[in-house]
């Protein structure tokens, strides 16, 4: 029988880049995220590439019964998942603490922290059916070190990354491998969502820099998900070749 991924914000980026790699390795997918339009599109495609089954769930992470309505209401022949994909998460605003969006502040709480706990907690009796059950959570690198600007981004990451380290103590009974993928630049809708639609800002982000893309992030958290029942990759940090750290890049 073919294993199930559940992926968060399958909609675009690293999400979407691993919805076609599992899928592509023989995976079942249930894909989710707010643009329903979006999930149906690459619904089709998959289906049309791989003969697995992809069933979707449209909501936002932030929203807290919607996330346990749909999980609930997940096929019933949907017995177990087996790994949980938590990407859903983004950045807004690049200013200093004292002139920060505070709407943007909440927002990045509530989806990057907020909605990891949601979907983790909404999935996790189905996660407990499975035989090899594992969560893999995308945090960044923003949440092993500040940089200037970043404060609430890297403040949700942060905790991203300690309940990346509870959850893999508190479920290490029910024998749930717990891993955190902590990316440095990757070039996706990223940057663009950051700067709010603006173009300039997202690319200058990138210039000068062969950045990680989805794929790679996505081979990464595949190698994870693929590892023999007894390892256990706790965490890893990726970065392109011309950044060391969240400060340090080598642009040409």
């Amino acid at each position: 029988m073919n294993k199930t991924v559940l992926i968060t914000g399958a909609t675009a980026g690293i999400g979407e880049a691993c919805a076609h790699l599992f899928a592509a390795n023989g995976y079942n997918l249930i894909i989710t995220g707010r643009r329903k339009s979006r999930l149906q599109k690459l619904k089709e495609t998959i289906q049309l590439q791989h003969p697995v089954a992809v069933d979707t769930c449209c909501f936002d992470v932030q929203k807290r019964e919607d996330v346990f309505t749909a999980i609930n209401q997940l096929p019933g022949d949907i017995k177990a998942i087996d790994i949980l994909i938590n990407n859903a998460g983004l950045a807004l605003g690049k200013e200093p603490f004292d002139e920060a969006d505070i709407d943007d502040w909440e927002t990045m709480m509530h989806t990057n922290v907020d909605g990891l706990l949601y979907v983790s907690r909404a999935v996790l009796p189905l996660l407990k059916q499975s035989k090899q059950p594992h969560i893999i959570n995308l945090a960044s690198i923003a949440g092993k070190e500040v940089y200037e600007n970043g404060n609430v981004y890297c403040a949700s990451k942060y905790a991203v990354d300690a309940l990346t380290k509870a959850m893999r103590i508190d479920l290490l009974k029910h024998g749930i491998k717990v891993t955190g993928i902590y990316p440095g630049a990757v070039e996706t809708e990223f940057s663009l969502v950051r700067f709010k639609g603006d173009t300039d800002k997202a690319g200058a982000a990138y210039k000068g820099l062969t950045a990680l893309t989805a794929g790679d992030i996505a081979d990464s958290i595949f190698y994870c998900a693929s590892l023999p029942p007894h390892v256990c990759i706790n965490e890893l940090v990726i970065t392109c070749l011309q950044q060391a750290g969240t400060y340090y890049f080598y642009k040409t």
